[in-house]
Parts: structure tokens; sequence; C-alpha cells
């Protein structure tokens, strides 16, 4: 998909199809998208709720799981998102991708900024 549309991004595994520890993934990504510059990352799992857990343990990540165009699209409007979560087991590719396109396509909506300092206030 993403090289179709010639949008560039860098594969973080898992790159086989034996069982892999979602957690060793997701904290691979979460700190790629604070400390590499990702606008952002899409992390899988079976269900999205294990990876997106972890991923939410660095510092400066927001992941969301989402699971339709809304949660999507909404997960940047009001959450500023830099990680979405899907699950592998629960959404179909052709679903994924309409989620994926209503995320990028979304813009954050400043009115929450108050709400996203309160997020990093608890980081620390």
């Amino acid at each position: 998909y993403f090289d179709q549309k010639k949008i560039s991004y860098d594969d973080l595994g898992t790159h086989s199809k034996d069982s892999v520890d979602y957690p060793d993934y997701g904290k691979k990504l979460g700190l790629s998208v604070v400390n590499n510059g990702y606008d952002f990352g899409i992390a899988i799992c079976g269900t999205g709720i294990g990876i997106s857990i972890v991923a939410n343990k660095g510092k400066g990540v927001r992941a969301a799981l989402v699971y339709d165009e809304n949660t999507g699209r909404l997960a940047k409007e009001h959450n500023n998102a830099n990680v979405i979560a899907l699950g592998g087991r629960t959404t179909t590719r052709e679903k994924a991708i309409s989620i994926i396109e209503s995320f990028m396509e979304a813009s954050f909506e400043a009115r929450h900024q108050t709400r996203i300092n309160k997020i990093k206030d608890i980081e620390g």
C-alpha cells in the first residue's frame, strides 16, 4: 500500500511468520517514533491492545487502539496520536487501509492542546 502511494516508511518487523513477543516490537516502534522523527507509527498485534499498551510506555508516545475510520480520525484530531494500533486478527487488510487513510488525512485540532499538555505533565 505505502509503496503504491509512494509513501516512505521503515518496516520494523516482524519479518517472518514465527511467533514473536509484541512487547519487543511495541517498544521498538514507540521509541522510533519519538527518537527518529517519524510522523507516526502503525503497530499491529493480534488485537492491537497489547502493542498499544507497550507503545504508550515510551515518553512522548500517544498510541491509540483504532478499529474503524472514525476512531482513526479522532485519534489524530483529538489526541494527536503519533501511533495507531490495529488488530491483525480483528481487522481486514481493506479495513486497515481505510483506517490508516482516515488517520493520515486528519489534522490535530489545536483546541485539544490543553489535554495533550496535561498528558505530557503526567509523563514528567
